[in-house]
């Protein structure tokens, strides 16, 4: 059930009729939330549904026991926590692809394996509500966030239907104030989500599905002989592509979220009119951006080390940023590249600084 299908636009009015019947109490709104969520997400397959409460569940126990413990005795359960949800995450998403290089690396050793096949099936949004659980626990043992006491509300932010499948990554304390205070459609947040939808699904429609990909999915085409204008021209296109695509999925799921009095945080500003490649990530996909930087970054060392330390830093960071968006090396080369792109930029900085200044 995707935005840009009829399916979807008559669940959605569906869930805005009985989102806002007259006389429901705050706790039945947020059961019909919570319901639709889940057919939502179980129409996409059933045994994804049962994944994604199993994990949420485990996620939201986890935190219990860590609210619960001393401030020195909660790591075991956020190991726990990390172990459950990366290793997850590793066996759907990158079960085959670790498989396969095993194999490529024994034979070229001489030694010939032929593995069983996995065909294991990416569950739908795994990346995105993974990350979303395991913040929720890392800040519930830094203290950062209370521990949620309701299940119910737990699963709810999140298998939140508009943001579940590819995003915004939701961080719980954005979201926690939206679940305590009563929420209906508004007459504003109705006009102003609409409106997103409709931007949202020109983008994916008209743009990027209509406009772009014709032009870059035959450039694109494995074996495809093409000349130096036609590879420009393709490689335009997808960029094209690829933003008003998933900008506009964005912008549809912030403007579906706002018809039910709910804020998603913003994804896209403006990203093809960044200045560098720093302001790129201050731009592109911010939910993913800032989640790298306080997760991953930051707890790495951040920029509170040496010179090679911050560039270390950088690289692992959009190494494993490049891994998380799919299992290939090219997805890891795409990584490598920004961190390179990065760390020459935070070099050249103060070069850039003292020329500027002249000027």
């Amino acid at each position: 059930m995707t935005f840009d299908s009829l399916t979807f636009v008559v669940f959605f009015v569906a869930v805005v009729a009985m989102f806002n019947l007259p006389g429901l109490s705050w706790s039945a709104r947020k059961n019909v939330l919570l319901g639709a969520s889940f057919l939502f997400y179980g129409a996409w397959n059933p045994p994804f549904l049962l994944l994604l409460i199993g994990s949420a569940s485990v996620d939201w126990w986890l935190a219990l026991r860590m609210a619960t413990a001393r401030a020195d005795r909660r790591k075991p359960w956020l190991i726990v926590s990390l172990v459950a949800n990366l290793g997850l995450l590793g066996f759907f998403k990158y079960g085959d692809f670790l498989r396969d290089n095993t194999q490529t690396l024994l034979a070229l050793a001489g030694i010939d394996w032929q593995p069983a096949a996995f065909d294991i099936l990416l569950p739908v949004g795994i990346s995105f509500y993974t990350f979303q659980s395991l913040s929720y626990c890392i800040d519930v043992y830094r203290g950062e966030v209370r521990a949620q006491t309701s299940l119910r509300d737990y699963l709810l932010f999140v298998g939140f239907f508009p943001q579940l499948v590819a995003g915004p990554i939701v961080r719980y304390h954005d979201f926690s104030a939206q679940l305590h205070t009563p929420r209906r459609t508004t007459a504003d947040g109705f006009t102003l989500g609409l409106s997103l939808l409709l931007i949202g699904l020109f983008e994916k429609i008209v743009l990027a599905d209509s406009v772009f990909a014709p032009v870059a999915d035959p450039v694109f085409k494995a074996g495809a002989m093409i000349d130096t204008a036609t590879a420009w021209s393709g490689t335009l296109a997808f960029a094209g592509q690829i933003f008003c695509d998933f900008a506009g999925y964005s912008t549809c799921a912030i403007g579906c979220a706002a018809m039910l009095g709910f804020w998603l945080p913003d994804n896209f500003r403006a990203p093809y009119a960044a200045t560098g490649f720093s302001d790129f990530w201050r731009r592109w996909h911010l939910s993913l951006s800032t989640w790298l930087r306080d997760y991953l970054y930051i707890p790495l060392g951040g920029n509170r080390g040496s010179t090679l330390f911050t560039l270390r830093n950088l690289m692992l960071t959009m190494l494993l940023g490049g891994l998380w968006h799919g299992a290939a090396w090219t997805f890891v080369a795409w990584g490598a590249f920004h961190g390179l792109m990065l760390a020459i930029e935070r070099l050249s900085k103060p070069a850039i600084e003292a020329t500027s200044r002249l000027l």
